[in-house]
């Protein structure tokens, strides 16, 4: 179906020639974390339009952008319940003191994402 379609082409992309993935639209989502209000929704969605390839944030630098300057804890329970790492980029969440933090897909895999960036 197209949004797999989609879906193989932007990660393509992001893999292969990363400097195009910014003209390419991002995949359809349909999880369905994603389709009810929570405040990890809005951390997904803040990460996904707001910390572009490239950057990273820290988990209350994403607070602030989400709107809750408090919420940095709550940040990385978002972090961790992404269902779809790399399109939605938790890798550019990082600590504030510059290290890397936690990842699903592991330390050394978090670091290759940030330096394929």
């Amino acid at each position: 179906p197209e949004p797999l379609r989609q879906c193989m082409a932007w990660l393509r992309a992001y893999f292969c020639e990363p400097a195009t993935v910014g003209s390419l639209p991002v995949p359809a989502f349909h999880h369905p974390l994603l389709q009810r209000d929570s405040f990890t929704k809005q951390v997904l969605w803040t990460l996904l339009n707001d910390v572009k390839f490239g950057e990273a944030v820290s988990y209350k630098q994403l607070a602030d952008l989400a709107g809750n300057s408090r919420a940095a804890r709550a940040v990385g329970g978002a972090m961790r319940s992404n269902p779809i790492p790399i399109i939605i980029p938790c890798h550019r969440v990082i600590l504030s003191s510059g290290q890397t933090g936690h990842y699903g897909g592991g330390h050394l895999m978090k670091e290759w994402l940030l330096s394929h960036e």
